[in-house]
């Protein structure tokens, strides 16, 4: 197994994700198999462990927690998180929102205490912030509520070894959002892959905190795995080049040319899966620049892309004063994945600010260096948000 230096630590490159753990027909977690998983992983030199606050309807962190409690403490590292983007503050009132809507909730001491509790720990190496975005900005940052204070304090004692967050936000809300905080978060945990690297601006962010100094802990390193079952023409693409690579072993490599990239996390659902990957962290074979190109070959196979170059003519001809093009890579993402976690980024936005309030006067088609046919794919954007509203 590789390791990499965090600060006085050695992480294990490879990072075991507790979303995907395998489950019965009931949906609930498949002990045996699950628990075979996590042991051979904590074995085989993984010691970094991700959960989450309702990964598993809420089951990951005690489970996690059980399995790991048999080894000793200082052997293996836990990171769980605070549920803030399924949260709300209103009046003084805390509460959840989104399918946790109308549980009961006191305050945010309480939850960070009951995962302890879940988990089995009396601290955890790493906690961070769940999902900092355009939807969750406001709540993380509301000072009456402390959350970001009240987390210092779990830090200075001795429950939280190292603070940090995960992020689905746009690259301008993570900068705004280290700026309020600055040396304050350790770690970030991003959304990144070779698709996404352009397609979620996954390289800006990556930039940005690299630039920082903020290490960067990978989530989604095969898409939910799009990037484990390419298009034949992809296939045989990259065949050429590597004979006998796995299609995910290309999406790992791609991270370990990564300077910045601290663990990568997989939610390894079978053993299969997880001795393929231990491999590729045991003997990292990082992408080389001509085997980079290959994989932009591969992302224009597989996403419809929109030519934009963010000249932003558009916007000065647009009498609505949307920014199009934010708007033409939310389409471009909505055509390739759904709506899905676009919502977080969307969620936020005015109804001005939305592919709705386009009036289809096609003053931004006629300015379009690359001849986009601007209007008719916002049209095409408002139609995928109003699909998923209903």
């Amino acid at each position: 197994m590789q390791y990499k230096p965090f600060q006085d630590l050695q992480l294990s490159a490879l990072g075991m994700g507790n979303m995907r753990l395998p489950t019965g027909e009931d949906g609930v977690i498949d002990e045996q198999k699950a628990r075979e998983i996590i042991e051979h992983a904590y074995h085989s030199g993984i010691n970094y462990f991700d959960t989450a606050y309702r990964y598993h309807g809420g089951q990951s962190e005690s489970f996690v927690g059980k399995v790991l409690g048999q080894f000793p403490r200082d052997s293996w590292h836990i990171a769980s998180k605070m549920p803030g983007h399924m949260m709300n503050y209103e009046n003084g009132k805390l509460g959840f929102m989104g399918y946790l809507a109308g549980e009961t909730i006191a305050s945010i001491s309480q939850i960070f205490e009951e995962q302890l509790e879940k988990c089995g720990v009396d601290y955890f190496d790493f906690y961070l912030l769940h999902n900092v975005c355009e939807t969750s900005y406001n709540f993380y940052t509301n000072e009456e509520l402390g959350v970001v204070r009240y987390l210092l304090e779990q830090k200075k004692v001795g429950k939280i070894r190292h603070l940090g967050f995960s992020a689905h936000g746009m690259r301008g809300t993570i900068e705004r959002f280290l700026d309020l905080y600055p040396g304050v978060f350790e770690f970030a945990q991003i959304q990144i892959n070779y698709i996404d690297w352009d397609l979620q601006e996954a390289g800006e962010k990556y930039r940005l905190l690299a630039e920082r100094g903020v290490p960067v802990i990978a989530m989604e390193p095969v898409r939910g795995g799009k990037l484990a079952e390419l298009p034949q023409k992809a296939k045989e693409l990259l065949g050429k080049a590597r004979a006998g690579e796995t299609d995910a072993s290309w999406a790992f490599r791609f991270l370990q040319s990564l300077d910045n990239m601290q663990v990568v996390l997989s939610g390894m659902t079978t053993l299969e899966q997880l001795k393929e990957n231990l491999a590729l962290f045991s003997d990292p074979k990082p992408v080389t620049e001509e085997e980079n190109r290959l994989l932009r070959q591969v992302v224009k196979l597989m996403v419809d892309s929109v030519p934009c170059t963010k000249c932003r003519y558009c916007c000065e001809e647009c009498p609505q004063g949307l920014d199009i093009p934010l708007l033409l890579s939310t389409y471009e993402q909505a055509n390739f994945s759904g709506m899905g976690i676009l919502n977080f980024n969307i969620g936020n936005m005015k109804e001005q600010e939305l592919p709705g309030a386009c009036i289809a006067c096609g003053a931004c088609n006629a300015v379009c260096p690359q001849n986009i046919e601007i209007s008719q794919l916002l049209g095409k954007l408002d139609s995928m948000i109003a699909g998923a509203k209903r």
